[in-house]
């Protein structure tokens, strides 16, 4: 994957730069010396890296704004970074930029029980927003797996989700308001704490925007109330296509679980040397979880049960205490750190319509005997988001550009599907060259005019999400 080449014009710039931003943010906000920048030359794309020229960690709005007008004036591109927790190189600096971190941006500004809304800096990472405002009886809905480390900033980024993104969608339906800094440092304020705003939806184009557009620095969430109470069922299939075949006909039978996830024999056998979780060793497993009362809990899980059975599973074991929830959940949750201990792997993010589960796992692994490398599924089958794991060596010569291959093929398959390029984990340099798979070169004009319209030097987390060639000429 190649990044735009650096500019010899800007990387002679830096001593003049760096004193700049040292005047306007102070020594400690401001990076520089390579040992040190060498720290965010990638994310968790790990297999490709570049050193920035400098990061920036401003404590406020207005340090972002005064960061982004120096960098607007002296024409070096800024990439906004917010954990570092993306799988598809969005915050992937290059040689002649400045790499702006949101991570000294964690106050929390509002919570309003009454109004249903908590107002943070989005350098707080996804699970303290849930801490914040449990006490109060109340959760954040999105979930991503890494929720532990990743960051609001970066959820908003690529429109983040997460197992219970089923029953209560993914950033998009959980974000009400923004405060966003252009290149040029002029601070917008977008929505707010209520659930519409007039005029256009540009929310709605921020959101998902990967750091095209602006540097979103605060930002109004929605929060909900708890729900009484939540239980998984564990089903095992002999067969993945079954294992499919039973999330479209739980979906179809009318029933909203919280979150249905799978795994594979692959995942299951990693995650038990791995976590311990006392999973049976089956071809597919599915974790569907309910939530509500004891009563209504007990009666979708019988309903669940009911379906599963009609497909003939291996194993059914519900869930009757906050235990054995907890024992269902480990392995799940510690799916992606077990298969990191097997295996270099690639992680994929394609999504597709839950009725063609069944003849999307299979195509998987035709491509995986074609392209003689293995594959782990683990993945959000509720709303049909692939999440294909494909091993491979990253040591062995050509390895990770026959993953790469296989990943396109797998990624222009979901699209075939009916599907898209991405649910969660966003287009960065992973997928901007499959870009003319989804979208036709109309398409692709008109979402760059938007970009030209918000940033129109183009120095905004260039060399992502559109094909490099389109990029340049804009740069240019």
């Amino acid at each position: 994957m190649q990044m735009p080449p650096p500019k010899p014009t800007l990387l002679a710039q830096k001593p003049a730069l760096v004193a700049r931003l040292r005047m306007a943010l102070g020594d400690d906000c401001v990076i520089d010396d390579p040992r040190e920048t060498h720290a965010y030359e990638c994310d968790a794309l790990a297999a490709y890296r570049c050193t920035p020229m400098a990061v920036v960690l401003p404590r406020s709005t207005e340090a972002v704004s005064a960061a982004l007008k120096i960098c607007h004036e002296f024409g070096v591109p800024v990439v906004p970074r917010g954990a570092g927790t993306s799988l598809a190189g969005g915050a992937l600096p290059s040689a002649d930029s400045v790499v702006l971190g949101v991570a000294r941006l964690t106050e929390i500004l509002e919570i309003s029980a009454e109004d249903r809304i908590i107002r943070v800096q989005t350098g707080r990472t996804n699970l303290s927003v849930t801490g914040a405002v449990e006490p109060l009886g109340f959760f954040y809905a999105p979930d991503p797996s890494s929720q532990l480390a990743c960051a609001i900033a970066g959820n908003i980024a690529m429109n983040s989700g997460g197992a219970h993104c089923l029953k209560y969608g993914v950033t998009t339906q959980n974000l009400l308001g923004v405060r966003v800094v252009l290149m040029d440092g002029t601070i917008m304020d977008l929505g707010g704490g209520h659930l519409d705003a007039p005029g256009l939806d540009l929310l709605g184009l921020i959101c998902g925007s990967e750091g095209q557009l602006g540097v979103v620095t605060e930002a109004t969430l929605r929060i909900l109330h708890k729900p009484a109470g939540a239980r998984p069922v564990l089903i095992g299939f002999d067969e993945p296509e079954v294992a499919g075949q039973c999330v479209s006909d739980i979906i179809r039978a009318g029933i909203l679980p919280v979150a249905i996830e799978y795994m594979d024999r692959t995942v299951i056998r990693a995650t038990e040397n791995f976590a311990g979780a006392g999973y049976p060793d089956v071809a597919a497993l599915l974790i569907v979880e309910v939530e509500g009362s004891d009563e209504e809990i007990d009666n979708q899980l019988a309903l669940i049960s009911n379906i599963a059975r009609a497909l003939n599973p291996v194993e059914i074991r519900q869930s009757k205490s906050a235990t054995e929830s907890a024992n269902i959940w480990k392995g799940r949750k510690a799916a992606f750190g077990a298969m990191g201990q097997i295996n270099d792997y690639m992680c994929l993010d394609g999504t597709i319509p839950i009725s063609e589960l069944p003849a999307m796992l299979a195509k998987i692994d035709a491509l995986s005997r074609q392209y003689g490398l293995a594959v782990g599924n683990v993945f959000h089958a509720g709303d049909g988001n692939m999440h294909p794991l494909i091993l491979f060596d990253a040591n062995k010569p050509g390895d990770l550009q026959l993953a790469e291959a296989m990943g396109a093929d797998i990624l222009r398959a979901c699209v075939e599907a009916g599907g898209c390029l991405t649910g969660e984990h966003g287009v960065g340099i992973e997928k901007r060259d499959l870009m003319q798979t989804q979208f036709t070169l109309g398409e692709l004009e008109l979402q760059l005019q938007i970009k030209d319209t918000f940033d129109p030097k183009w120095l905004l987390n260039p060399g992502k999400v559109f094909p490099l060639a389109l990029t340049e000429s804009r740069r240019a």
